[in-house]
């Protein structure tokens, strides 16, 4: 079957009228003759009649309610010089195949230097990391069914990795080559998504010769990262995307549209932990580590039965609290347009101290929207803002603190509470005080201070900490692919 490519009608034209050149004209290229108008047979009709390219020919192509035909356009040949020339006024065969022997057809538009410049950014390359596990299992169909035939139809070559156990993402991204990928997509819930931001920005450093035990200043990682739901609250994608929708998700990765968002660095005594956008300590951190110690019970029993566990033995953690309240829009700007020119220190008087007994506390550089709550779980916090939210909730009655968490819920102001405080802050200083560690009344977590972690919950994943914890935000570390073009090209 042949290969249609169009071509360009006026480039095969013929000259003026009669085919003569006007007087004082210069020479041009010999202009070429058009077939003769095919002859059809009685009953068959022209639908569309153009110029194209097969094998590397302009060739004359009519499409028929029957067939389509095709024949070579060739230059008109000057004057032979003897009469009874052969090789003049040669004609090509014409050739046709008939509609119905058509089996399948494959439209490939060919894009102009303009186009190729403006889809730039749409990848050719994707590496592609499946959590199999994510809430009801359905990640691998979901990729399958609904992601993978629209990146075939874009053309876009994959390479994909169906994760085989917690870390396996991170691991893969310290370890593999990424220069032949344009981008990396990650089918899964929260917890996967951000494993795998974590991963790519580890990475980052790691190519960066930075110390990944002693983190200050990270480098923003070249590759954007595609998030595509299939966990149980999706927090990440409907903060992105503003919707938790597959198609939506995949087109926005297929048409190259990327949003430069905010990360957090979260260290302890010093020494760097993870990457993050969200993490809850308190309340949110216990009701994870409960869930966690139930794996067993299906994903949506298993998040109402830990909320009740740990509602039923609510108690306040005694801590400090150190921030550093966020610079004006104006000073953000200048610091964006400045990165990594400011240090800590020009800011140590700014630090603010709190202490008390806390039910929970929030700290978010992303709105953290989700169907549970679809305004989101913070106040004044965009993607990519240069801050993030401090929500305290100080020590208040079971009853008082059940009111605030289903205000999430509903259009009222989760906020409008006496013992609920918010800050924007760049960074979070958040030390324990009791010294107890953490007790769930379970056998695991007894035992002496220093043996026990306090747990946080970070994007979904658990992480324990036996001591003060130190979050920094990082204005737009990590391009995501979702928004507009125009955002991206802000980014750079």
């Amino acid at each position: 079957m042949p290969r249609l490519a169009r071509g360009r009608v006026s480039a095969l034209a013929g000259g003026p009228e009669g085919g003569k050149q006007p007087a004082g004209a210069e020479a041009g290229p010999p202009p070429v003759l058009l077939p003769s108008a095919q002859p059809m047979p009685a009953a068959e009709s022209i639908l569309q009649r153009g110029i194209f390219e097969i094998d590397g020919r302009s060739c004359d192509v009519v499409l028929s309610d029957s067939a389509l035909r095709w024949r070579p356009i060739q230059p008109e040949r000057p004057a032979a010089p003897a009469a009874g020339n052969s090789k003049c006024g040669f004609l090509s065969k014409e050739e046709f195949i008939e509609l119905k022997d058509l089996f399948s057809v494959k439209l490939k538009w060919r894009r102009s230097a303009k186009q190729q410049k403006e889809f730039s950014n749409r990848p050719k390359s994707l590496k592609v990391l499946i959590n199999p596990q994510s809430h009801k299992k359905e990640a691998t169909h979901i990729y399958h069914e609904h992601v993978e035939p629209l990146l075939k139809l874009a053309e876009i070559k994959t390479d994909v990795t169906i994760t085989e156990y917690e870390g396996h993402a991170l691991s893969l991204l310290k370890e593999c080559e990424l220069q032949e990928f344009d981008g990396v997509i990650c089918v899964g819930g929260d917890g996967s998504a951000s494993e795998v931001a974590h991963g790519l920005l580890l990475r980052a450093q790691m190519d960066a010769g930075i110390d990944t035990n002693y983190i200050l200043t990270p480098v923003r990682t070249p590759l954007p990262l595609g998030i595509i739901p299939a966990g149980s609250t999706n927090v990440l994608a409907h903060s992105l995307y503003g919707i938790v929708h597959i198609v939506t998700a995949t087109l926005h990765i297929i048409m190259g549209h990327m949003k430069p968002v905010d990360v957090c660095t979260f260290s302890s005594t010093g020494k760097f932990l993870r990457f993050g956008f969200s993490a809850m300590f308190g309340f949110g951190g216990r009701m994870l580590a409960s869930a966690e110690k139930h794996r067993w019970i299906p994903p949506n029993q298993r998040k109402d039965f830990a909320m009740i566990k740990t509602l039923a033995s609510l108690r306040p953690e005694d801590c400090e609290i150190s921030f550093l309240p966020a610079k004006s829009s104006q000073d953000f700007q200048e610091a964006s347009r400045n990165e990594h020119r400011t240090t800590e220190s020009d800011y140590n008087n700014q630090w603010e101290k709190i202490q008390g007994h806390f039910l929970n506390i929030s700290i978010m550089a992303i709105p953290c929207c989700c169907s549970m709550a679809p305004g989101g779980l913070t106040p004044n916090i965009r993607l990519n803002n240069g801050s993030m939210a401090l929500i305290i909730v100080r020590n208040t009655s079971r009853p008082e603190f059940v009111k605030h968490l289903k205000r999430y819920a509903s259009l009222k102001n989760q906020f409008n509470f006496p013992f609920v405080e918010t800050y924007t802050v760049e960074e979070v200083k958040l030390q324990p005080r009791n010294n107890c560690g953490y007790d769930t009344g379970d056998a695991e977590f007894h035992g002496t201070p220093s043996e026990n972690n306090y747990p946080w919950n970070v994007d979904g994943d658990l992480m324990k900490v036996p001591s003060e914890v130190h979050i920094k935000v990082h204005p737009q570390l990590i391009r995501l692919y979702g928004g507009h073009l125009q955002e991206m090209n802000d980014y750079k």
